[in-house]
């Protein structure tokens, strides 16, 4: 099957936070959406979360066509996906629940339209299990809020066709996203792997009473996690080689940081030390309402667009 016909309108299935964020993101490229949910009140809240999200694309600059007029509702599934170029699903994180979901989609939808998961952990191999067109099906996990963070993981199944990860690739790379390719599944994929690997050392310190909960959160925000908004860990360790780079960086300095890996901890997530995470963050919070910081948060990640936009090629 040939996947190369253009992208016009998308069908978002799941109207949640991230399905809702989406939405937004298709709307702002200048797409047509079409939206389905069937739980209670799913069209109001929908526009409602798009209406909040607005401004903020607003600000990252439309593109042509852009409208909040370009967006349908439907609750009947099927009739959303008729027409669809591509879908977005944004359902539960439920194993099963994802299966019977794709199967309907992959009916529902033209045979030439790919399908897309947003699952953060579940295998598109899992998935696809029952779908009649399962070479069509794919991952395209994004990274909270979609609408903001430009991340796409991108992979497909055992029976994906290798041209739907390309065209999917490239309609990402369309919308202004930056999708990445895994050339195989793992649990997690990889990006949510890399965070887990930092809050597990997190947890640890914390354990081991060496930081508390506030204190490793600055350690990372206002140590490397400065330069990780422009620079991946392997290209500021090229910067940190000196004049030889990344070679000279992994001879000389390499073999002690691969030596201070055994001393990295595996925690346990006990009832306590959860509690002492909990007490911590929500110190770390000042009382302040998680709409309150996720208004700090996204007048960050705008800033930070908007200078990475202004300051890069990229």
């Amino acid at each position: 099957m040939e996947y190369g016909k253009p992208i016009r309108r998308v069908a978002v299935v799941g109207a949640g936070l991230i399905g809702s964020s989406w939405v937004a993101q298709f709307l702002a490229r200048g797409l047509d959406v079409v939206a389905t949910d069937p739980a209670p009140n799913a069209e109001a809240n929908l526009e409602r979360n798009v209406q909040v999200m607005w401004p903020a694309l607003t600000s990252l600059g439309l593109s042509p066509g852009a409208s909040l007029e370009r967006l349908q509702f439907t609750a009947e599934m099927p009739a959303a996906l008729a027409k669809a170029d591509f879908v977005q699903e944004s359902g539960p994180e439920r194993l099963a629940v994802k299966v019977g979901l794709f199967s309907d989609m992959d009916r529902a939808a033209p045979p030439d339209s790919l399908i897309a998961s947003s699952s953060s952990a579940l295998a598109m191999s899992q998935i696809q299990v029952q779908c009649e067109h399962p070479e069509r099906c794919i991952i395209g996990h994004p990274f909270n809020p979609p609408h903001l963070i430009p991340l796409v993981e991108v992979v497909g199944g055992a029976q994906t066709s290798p041209q739907a990860v390309d065209r999917a690739i490239e309609f990402y790379a369309s919308i202004g996203k930056k999708p990445i390719r895994l050339l195989k599944e793992v649990n997690g994929h990889a990006a949510n792997r890399l965070q887990w690997a930092l809050y597990r050392e997190i947890v640890y310190l914390v354990e081991q009473g060496v930081l508390s909960v506030e204190d490793a959160d600055t350690a990372v925000r206002w140590g490397p996690g400065l330069r990780w908004a422009f620079m991946g860990p392997s290209l500021l360790w090229h910067l940190a080689g000196g004049e030889g780079g990344i070679q000279h960086f992994l001879s000389h300095l390499g073999p002690a940081m691969a030596e201070s890996w055994k001393s990295l901890g595996e925690p346990e997530l006990t009832p306590e030390l959860a509690q002492a995470l909990i007490d911590g963050t929500l110190a770390e919070a000042g009382g302040r309402s998680l709409e309150e910081l996720g208004h700090v948060r996204d007048k960050m990640l705008l800033e930070i667009l908007n200078l990475r936009r202004t300051s890069s090629r990229e």
